[in-house]
């Protein structure tokens, strides 16, 4: 999964034709539990771009977006937010691929 770099880059993966981003921190226990989860599921949605972001390190993007909890997702296409998946709470393997399926539910 390819790492957020800066704010710019963030901007302009946001104009791509799908891209989802993963809110997370190294130090989240419920964001290591999904990280062996996370190479399956980019490889089970190839038409997504996988984008992974530390919250600590771009937490002004994460105020802009009320990412307020992690593991959280965020689905971009061509600069216009489809679909989020935000909160505190763990994820499993079927609400990732349920949301994926259809992130504008």
């Amino acid at each position: 999964m390819e790492k957020l770099q800066s704010q710019e880059q963030f901007e302009e993966l946001k104009q791509g034709e799908r891209t989802v981003f993963l809110f997370s921190a190294d130090w989240c226990p419920d964001c290591r539990v999904i990280d062996p989860l996370l190479p399956g599921i980019e490889a089970d949605y190839p038409e997504y771009e996988f984008v992974y972001v530390d919250r600590d390190q771009f937490i002004d993007i994460c105020a802009e977006h009320d990412i307020f909890g992690i593991p959280s997702f965020l689905v971009y296409s061509k600069g216009v937010e489809k679909g989020r998946f935000v909160s505190k709470d763990r994820k499993t393997r079927e609400e990732i691929t349920a949301f994926l399926d259809n992130p504008e539910a």
